[in-house]
């Protein structure tokens, strides 16, 4: 099926409701993309904010009547008006096929490899998770996956007690398991993140435990895996020395460069923190809990 795309130049407090009229306007879908490469790093947690310049890009089918669809938009807009736009083929392809053909296997370290369904594992005989990309982040594609799964690939954790705190799709917490922990606990605040971890644990022969912050049993763990933003890491030092024993390790990631010194500092206090380690413009902290 042939489709265009309408893409309008907009702003974060119109986006919302001109995305809301497109849909009524009969757009199949309607996404937001960056119109100024200005990525948003670490937004306030439970937000979710748009970019100061918004392109708002709805699907329409190629036979679309587009100056209908203009004049129907203008109608529930007044007083306002459309705003900029342009009109765009896009190009007629399996795009399903396009999607999965973007993920292959990925290895970590040794023996740890993140293979998606619809790919043979190419070492049968490694540490191998089955995981596709989902909406829970973590598909070990972004750097701050990537560096604690590395970190994970050279370290025994064989019998311990691991948290994964934030944990996502659950990819930190089914390598923990898979690579000999006695028990793995996931954490996070979205309830959907949860049920990613499940799926994906069931999938993998794994169990995980899994709870909401405030739900979570204050067991502390031998290793305390924490990928998540730097605010949210700073704010959560002291829940996170109590949810660790003396001498236990802890694995930060999703740090830029830029705020890793502040982050390292913060922990200080209850952690004896290692030299950092960066994979482009991201930082993995790593540090022991005071005995």
């Amino acid at each position: 099926m042939a489709w265009i795309q309408f893409i309008f130049n907009s702003t974060p407090d119109a986006a919302d409701h001109l995305s809301d009229l497109l849909s009524e306007c009969g757009a199949g879908a309607v996404t937001f993309q960056d119109n100024a490469d200005q990525p948003i790093y670490e937004p306030e947690i439970g937000t979710t904010p748009l970019w100061p310049a918004t392109n708002v890009v709805a699907l329409f089918d190629a036979e679309t009547d587009t100056d209908g669809v203009i004049t129907l938009l203008n109608s529930l807009l007044a007083p306002q008006t459309v705003p900029n736009y342009r009109i765009e083929a896009v190009e007629d392809k399996d795009w399903v096929r396009e999607w999965m053909d973007n993920f292959h296997p990925m290895c970590f370290g040794d023996k740890l490899w993140i293979c998606p369904s619809w790919h043979k594992p190419p070492q049968v005989d490694a540490i191998n998770i089955m995981l596709d990309p989902g909406l829970a982040f973590g598909t070990g594609t972004h750097p701050t996956t990537a560096l604690c799964l590395n970190w994970l690939d050279q370290a025994n954790i064989q019998n311990k007690v691991v948290i994964d705190y934030g944990c996502g799709s659950g990819i930190l917490a089914i390598a923990a398991a898979l690579l000999g922990a006695k028990k793995v606990i996931g954490i996070d605040t979205d309830p959907q993140a949860l049920e990613a971890t499940q799926a994906n644990a069931v999938r993998n022969g794994v169990q995980i435990e899994t709870y909401l912050p405030d739900d979570c049993p204050d067991e502390p763990c031998d290793l305390l895996l924490a990928n998540i933003l730097a605010g949210p890491l700073q704010s959560l030092v002291p829940r996170l020395a109590e949810l660790t024993k003396p001498n236990a390790d802890i694995v930060l990631s999703g740090i830029l460069d830029v705020q890793a010194e502040a982050v390292s500092h913060s922990y200080q206090a209850e952690f004896t923190m290692h030299t950092p380690v960066q994979k482009d413009e991201w930082i993995r902290l790593t540090g022991q809990r005071h005995g």
